[in-house]
């Protein structure tokens, strides 16, 4: 279980992707999968991702830091918060994703798990990116940018 948060990653760190998972499920994706779907979308979005920590939690946690930090009480698939300064050469972050919540999502859309995962993960690093999906326009267009880059890795694989 994760106690300090939201602490910047650190610094004695030195992977551009650190990936923990406490979440007590397999994660359906290799490690060199999530990167290259990092390196994908820092191609597409023209920034550089200097050191993002993915965390794969339990519905427990992941209702915790939503109450914690943004004040609201329900399970979600992903929570993103971004540390640096603006920078798009430097990039610092932190996705939460919630693995159980990912799964019931692979089954309500009929995708499979990896696909799901993948999604969610390309998904918050357009936030971090900058990208917005509090609107109907914002949410269509992150679908298409993850859509993109979704169909960018399944060529390079």
């Amino acid at each position: 279980m994760m106690k300090t948060f939201p602490d910047s990653p650190g610094s004695e760190n030195t992977e551009k992707l650190t990936l923990i998972n406490t979440s007590g499920i397999e994660i359906p994706v290799h490690d060199r999968v999530f990167m290259k779907l990092l390196s994908i979308t820092e191609k597409g979005e023209n920034v550089t991702f200097r050191e993002i920590e993915t965390a794969f939690v339990d519905e427990e946690e992941i209702v915790r830091v939503n109450i914690e930090f943004l004040d609201r009480d329900y399970v979600t698939d992903i929570i993103t918060f971004r540390y640096d300064e603006g920078d798009p050469d430097a990039i610092e972050g932190t996705l939460y994703c919630c693995a159980p919540r990912i799964m019931e999502q692979s089954s309500e859309f009929d995708s499979l798990p990896e696909e799901e995962f993948l999604r969610v993960f390309v998904h918050g690093l357009l936030h971090l990116a900058g990208h917005e999906d509090a609107t109907d326009a914002q949410k269509q267009a992150m679908t298409a940018l993850e859509n993109r880059y979704l169909k960018q890795l399944t060529k390079e694989m």
